[in-house]
């Protein structure tokens, strides 16, 4: 199974992940030429090599009218000297959207302190011209005009869908209000998407990733000086493991944490894969750990040896058959790999069930909750095993009926392919024919 690992050991943003994925892409030059037609005004998009702790990589950097975008981390006990002031500027965004007043900080140095959240140190000077604070319409507009994959295009969607949720929740107010002073910029749109079109060029089966590090302290925004993790990142990232450390600064940014929520799979350790090719994207601060995205690709699974699982057990001696049943759709809905009973002697000669859950390392208090929530045990046992599977995809046969959906399971030597029984199912209901003949046009 192809199969992409990210390791976010010092977080994740838009650009680093953006650099991580261009030097796994068999054509990064290419790429950087694709992304540069686009027609995004003002956008230049680059690529360079970079070294952080005598590691070689690439930084990306994405400039809007010849400027780049950062942000500042904000020491905890520190005092500023900045003598930041807040103040409104009534511009030409703020006439298309009256009654919306948007704050900007200033320090004397003229440095703007806003759209921090998609990218790492990002740095630009003075000017507006890209400081459109868009809302979700404005995004969905500027990506309608682009000429990429629609695949891409929805992914890209889906991806400020999740920000502006987080920031709809942080600010209470509705999405469709939602302007995004952290990230509706011209390069977070460009770092949005050139992670999008990378993983649909890449087409990993699987997308795999590490605990991420957000970093800790705080951060100035448009907002004002907010903690680390900024709130619209720490609402995305609710159900993703992280951990906080003890580097001061803004590691994992909203755009970063959306990305990372709506293309992996799973969290945790690096699954047993075959690398092929490493690629690291390096971000533009400078800490005593390498400042990079590491992204590992090659083959895992069948082809690359086995994986290891949880199976989650309890003894079950008072529930009826359809309170069981309920159990496991829910178990099921909630992330187990399987789940099934086998008939077991209990103590005085009742007899019972033993409920057995496979699961993955992360799943597990998820699972261990549901466990104790539907069904009536008082405890539960755990034990870790290997498992070796079979790589699994999908395609389609022709009947005489219409399309069929076939699983193929293939490794080890062995092809399998069995078709959808609910699409025969349907087939049989809407012909009035027996399930065996709607099967044996497939054999």
């Amino acid at each position: 199974m192809k199969t992409l690992y990210l390791e976010c050991n010092m977080g994740a943003a838009g650009d680093m992940l953006t650099a991580a994925l261009l030097e796994l892409h068999p054509d990064p030059q290419g790429f950087v030429q694709r992304m540069n037609r686009l027609g995004l005004p003002g956008v230049v998009f680059s690529a360079q090599p970079a070294v952080k702790c005598g590691i070689t990589g690439t930084q990306v950097s994405v400039t809007v009218a010849g400027e780049e975008e950062e942000s500042h981390d904000v020491p905890l006990h520190a005092h500023s000297h900045e003598h930041a002031h807040e103040h409104t500027h009534e511009t030409a965004q703020d006439e298309a959207h009256p009654g919306h007043e948007h704050g900007h900080e200033h320090t004397h140095d003229h440095a703007h302190e806003h759209d921090h959240a998609h990218g790492h140190d990002h740095t630009h000077g003075h000017g507006h011209g890209h400081h459109h604070h868009a809302g979700m319409g404005d995004i969905r507009h500027i990506l309608s005009h682009l000429d990429i994959p629609q695949p891409v295009r929805q992914d890209a969607e889906a991806v400020y869908q999740l920000i502006a949720q987080a920031e709809s929740h942080a600010h209470g107010r509705p999405v469709e209000e939602i302007h995004f002073h952290e990230v509706g910029t011209l390069d977070a749109v460009t770092d949005v998407v050139a992670v999008c079109w990378l993983l649909h060029d890449l087409a990993p089966e699987q997308v795999v990733a590490s605990p991420v590090h957000v970093g800790c302290g705080q951060v100035r925004c448009a907002h004002g000086i907010l903690p680390v993790p900024a709130p619209a990142t720490a609402y995305i990232l609710q159900g993703v493991p992280t951990y906080g450390g003890t580097v001061q600064g803004e590691l994992c940014t909203p755009t970063g944490a959306a990305l990372l929520k709506h293309f992996v799979q799973r969290f945790g350790p690096a699954p047993v894969m075959r690398v092929e090719k490493t690629g690291y994207g390096m971000g533009k601060k400078d800490f005593e750990s390498a400042n990079c995205v590491r992204a590992m690709w090659g083959q895992s699974g069948s082809e690359a040896g086995r994986e290891t699982v949880l199976e989650l057990c309890c003894n079950l001696d008072d529930m009826t058959g359809e309170a069981l049943g309920f159990a496991q759709e829910r178990l099921l809905e909630a992330g187990a790999l399987d789940v099934f009973t086998q008939p077991i002697g209990m103590k005085k000669g009742r007899p019972g069930v033993l409920l057995t859950v496979l699961c993955r390392e992360e799943d597990r208090e998820g699972l261990v909750s549901q466990l104790f929530l539907h069904t009536t045990t008082l405890g539960v046992r755990e034990r870790l095993c290997a498992r070796y599977t079979l790589a699994r995809s999908q395609e389609r046969a022709e009947t005489p009926w219409g399309p069929v959906g076939v699983k193929v399971s293939t490794g080890w030597g062995v092809t399998r392919k069995k078709p959808e029984y609910e699409d025969l199912a349907r087939i049989a209901r809407e012909r009035g024919l027996p399930l065996e003949q709607v099967r044996s046009q497939l054999s």
